[in-house]
């Protein structure tokens, strides 16, 4: 006969297993709250600052707070962030608990500390080039941070902050791949880089669209190439995000053909290295944003663009349209909600 504590053991060890065995539910449906509204908004850079709410700026200068306070009221505010007489079209956005920042495109490119007090916002970062057009922002800690941009040489423009933004260097192309003709970034919904531990990829789209890859915090640099649809200034990767250092999925395709769904969704599982078309000719045409769904071990992904929202349940083979409404960006505040935004709303998307 066996030992009680043997048996009790056994017991503990099959219920253990069972839990961490469980599958993810799949989603069916999705409930849409419009949280802030106004017809003047575009958002494509959103980030959620802790559980109480999330931050986001917009292309005519502006930064934005939602919060929901301890006694459960809703507060939103939004104020101007200007720079002389220039308006700052912003695209990324890069928040924690202590400190944001907001990246603008074209030129001049300004990079600002941001601030919920305005007169302390600043920038630390300017460049006049030309062609100077920054697409998309992340951290990889709070001192460490990288933004990528078009190339205004013969390489994509990277610049990087090792002092908690203070101060931002550009990139040499010397230690960047060199950029193909036509090769850039789309500014879409500031996901273009994604980001697991010290690892870093970085897509590009346009004519060429390619995965730029670093392993260390954007010391040392390869380049990967995609299936992804390509050759066009409008087609290419849109949207980039990794599970884990493994796992990867980019989606795109081309804005100005958004029905098209052939060679748009490609997936990983070398960390990069080697991509495969999935889906070829059926679920979502273009989509500006994609992200894994947490705790899904790399099998759900949500997908959305300004033709809808799009679920896939087994690693982008197969996908559900969920909505017809609209977005540009969105990110998972846990594994069953997630905040979006795009033209004139930012909504809290709970899937079912």
């Amino acid at each position: 006969m066996k030992d009680p504590l043997y048996l009790t053991i056994a017991v503990i060890f099959v219920v253990i297993s069972a839990f961490s065995t469980k599958k993810s539910k799949n989603f069916t449906s999705i409930e849409i709250e419009i949280l802030v509204e106004d017809s003047t908004l575009n958002v494509r850079a959103l980030e959620i600052v802790d559980k109480s709410g999330f931050a986001f700026l917009t292309s005519d200068g502006r930064l934005g707070a939602y919060r929901i306070d301890y006694s459960g009221e809703k507060k939103s505010q939004i104020f101007d962030v200007s720079s002389d007489s220039i308006t700052p079209n912003f695209r990324s956005l890069a928040v924690d608990k202590n400190k944001g920042f907001g990246l603008s495109v074209g030129s001049p490119a300004y990079l600002y500390r941001l601030h919920a007090e305005a007169e302390k916002v600043k920038i630390v970062y300017q460049e006049n080039h030309p062609k100077a057009f920054y697409d998309s922002m992340e951290f990889w800690n709070d001192q460490e941070g990288i933004a990528i941009g078009d190339p205004t040489e013969d390489c994509m423009s990277v610049i990087i902050t090792r002092d908690g933004g203070d101060t931002w260097t550009k990139l040499s192309c010397d230690v960047l791949p060199k950029a193909n003709e036509g090769e850039a970034a789309f500014a879409a919904s500031d996901t273009n880089i994604a980001i697991v531990g010290d690892m870093t990829w970085v897509a590009t789209g346009g004519k060429s669209s390619r995965i730029l890859f670093s392993p260390d915090k954007g010391k040392t640099w390869d380049v990967f190439e995609t299936p992804i649809i390509q050759g066009k200034a409008t087609t290419g990767m849109y949207s980039l995000d990794f599970y884990d250092e493994y796992h990867g999925f980019a989606i795109g395709g081309d804005y100005t053909d958004a029905d098209a769904n052939q060679n748009n969704k490609i997936v990983t599982n070398d960390g990069g290295k080697t991509w495969q078309v999935v889906a070829d000719g059926s679920g979502p045409g273009y989509r500006s944003c994609v992200q894994y769904v947490p705790n899904s071990k790399a099998l759900q992904l949500i997908a959305i663009g300004f033709k809808g929202i799009d679920y896939s349940a087994d690693a982008g083979q197969t996908w559900k349209h969920l909505s017809d409404e609209g977005f540009y960006t969105l990110r998972f505040l846990n594994d069953s909600t997630a905040y979006a935004a795009g033209n004139g709303r930012i909504s809290k998307l709970s899937f079912k």
